[in-house]
């Protein structure tokens, strides 16, 4: 199982706060998944993704979030909680 850090990520509209990620990356690592084979790799246990937080240097790891009715979204997971460091990364360059 491989633990790939998360530096990046790309949304249709980045200023907007509704819309999912679309893509996860780490143009360092050269690599960029959607965000579909990301879940995919969660939920088969093949990698483990997780982001650094910015001004803590603590690692939160990024877990699939199913509500009902809505499609499976990523988030981060730290301290106990789930929380948004994905939304406070860069967009991934093109």
């Amino acid at each position: 199982m491989a633990d790939a850090r998360v530096t990046c990520i790309s949304k249709p509209n980045p200023q907007s706060p509704h819309e999912h990620i679309t893509h996860l990356g780490n143009p360092a690592a050269d690599w960029m998944w959607t965000r579909e084979q990301v879940i995919q790799s969660i939920d088969a246990k093949t990698n483990t993704f997780y982001v650094l937080d910015p001004s803590t240097g603590k690692r939160a790891d990024i877990g699939v979030v199913r509500d009902a009715g809505k499609a499976p979204y990523l988030r981060t997971h730290a301290d106990g909680r789930w929380n948004n460091n994905l939304l406070a990364l860069n967009q991934c360059p093109l």
